[in-house]
């Protein structure tokens, strides 16, 4: 039977000979509105992790020809989430030392470490963290899950995608508008009250009308556009790929 890209159904002495690049979906526990799951970032994370794993990668840059997904990191920095049950954040100072902990232990066998960010509130922390990783000699990296022209939170964007690769988790009688105001606009009552203060449904965006048809569209191009900087493995200073 073909073994999937997964690090976690390996074996070590698979890897012993082994050069690597490990993807790490990282995701976040947090609120999506009535109708998405509380694990949305984290899935889409994996999914576009997973998928970019299964492309032909015979022409990556250097000497890396085995790319494999790491088990998920399902928790991030969410603090403007946690005026809703069931958010889970771990703040950012956290992040960074796991994120930092967690990059100096993989680097020790994997060439290139690639964090795949399904949650915004991460990057800024990501990107210290990796950064850092950098600094110290390791070919860290991460990339955002970033749909061009997506609503802010739990709206059309991210309904659409999960309803292409996860349906079972969106419970559709359930979606409605939140505020759809942009964000600028409701940056600054965020910054002191979180999403609550702005939507009481924890949406921004509007979730009717999403389609799994524009979901895969939107997931089939990033999935191009991530496995294409990971051939090139262009890092930027930010330790942005691509």
């Amino acid at each position: 039977m073909e073994r999937r890209a997964a690090l976690g159904q390996m074996s070590w002495p698979e890897l012993s000979e082994a050069t690597v690049t490990l993807l790490v979906p990282l995701g976040a526990t947090e609120q999506h509105g009535p109708h998405l799951p509380l694990d949305t970032d984290t899935r889409i994370a994996q999914a576009v992790a997973e998928r970019v794993a299964a492309l032909d990668h015979q022409s990556l840059n250097g000497p890396v020809t085995t790319v494999l997904t790491a088990p998920a990191l399902n928790y991030g920095a969410s603090g403007e989430h946690e005026g809703f049950p069931g958010t889970i954040s771990l703040g950012h100072d956290a992040l960074e030392l796991l994120l930092l902990e967690f990059g100096r232990s993989a680097c020790r066998w994997a060439d290139r470490l690639l964090f795949v960010n399904g949650h915004g509130g991460n990057a800024g922390t990501l990107a210290t963290a990796v950064r850092r990783l950098r600094y110290e000699g390791r070919d860290a990296a991460w990339f955002p899950c970033a749909f061009p022209a997506a609503d802010a939170h739990a709206g059309h964007t991210e309904t659409s995608v999960l309803l292409h690769f996860s349906p079972s988790a969106v419970t559709v009688s359930a979606a409605q508008a939140g505020n759809t105001a942009p964000v600028e606009a409701l940056l600054p009552a965020m910054r002191t009250g979180g999403v609550a203060a702005v939507s009481a449904n924890g949406v921004l965006g509007d979730p009717t009308g999403a389609s799994g048809d524009h979901g895969a569209q939107l997931l089939d191009a990033l999935v191009a556009s991530l496995g294409a900087a990971l051939v090139d493995w262009r890092v930027g200073e930010s330790g942005r790929l691509g």
